[in-house]
């Protein structure tokens, strides 16, 4: 029985070519490929349509949206996410990740090494590789301080440069929980040895945690 595969890619090119090499394959089949994540998640969705077990994402999209939550909403749509891209930024890496992606491989990769990361992944296992086993190493960070979701929310608005009150009007929050959401936060990084003190340091630390990108990477 053939795997059923949706590609989610904004490159014409790419998707072109993926269909192409699916087509060779004998476990898998293509049976969807969208240039942004809500096509692929109508296609999820749609009973109509052919059962989806593994998207491959790429991490990079044209409307600049983030991996993590790109990622999370396949999932959470019962697909089984198996990133598909360059590399070349390890901030959009580490944001597919954090989101417990099944694996992740290189567009430069074999035919044949596709397919079996593909089928891999869609029997419940993780596809890894030196390619992004790799950045995990290098990347002792990645999970030592563990933020929930509405203190990154507070954190990436603030280190960015939004100010406490400004912080609160767009969270909805009071201005007093967001001083109590920045205290905790700061405590936290200390507690791992890592201070954030000052307003600086905290936008070093979101950088260094894959929460906001680094000087030299955007979305």
């Amino acid at each position: 029985m053939k795997v059923n595969v949706v590609a989610v890619d904004d490159h014409e090119v790419a998707l072109i070519g993926l269909a192409n090499m699916l087509d060779g394959s004998a476990g898998c089949a293509l049976v969807g490929a969208y240039h942004g994540v809500a096509e692929g998640l109508d296609h999820i969705r749609d009973p109509q349509r052919p059962n989806v077990d593994v998207v491959l994402l790429d991490l990079r999209l044209a409307d600049g949206s983030d991996p993590y939550i790109n990622a999370m909403a396949l999932q959470e749509a019962g697909a089984t996410v198996l990133v598909y891209s360059s590399l070349e930024s390890p901030f959009l890496v580490r944001r597919a990740l954090q989101a417990g992606v099944a694996g992740v491989i290189e567009k430069s990769a074999m035919p044949q090494d596709l397919a079996a990361a593909i089928c891999q992944t869609a029997r419940g296992g993780t596809y890894a590789t030196p390619d992004w086993a790799g950045i995990i190493d290098s990347d002792p960070l990645i999970n030592c301080v563990n933020l929930s979701e509405r203190q990154r929310e507070v954190l990436e608005l603030y280190a960015m440069g939004e100010s406490a009150k400004r912080v609160a009007r767009l969270t909805g929050l009071s201005p007093e929980t967001v001083q109590d959401y920045l205290g905790r936060i700061r405590t936290k990084y200390a507690l791992a040895g890592r201070p954030a003190n000052t307003k600086v340091e905290l936008l070093f630390r979101a950088q260094e945690d894959g929460f906001l990108p680094g000087p030299l990477e955007r979305l």
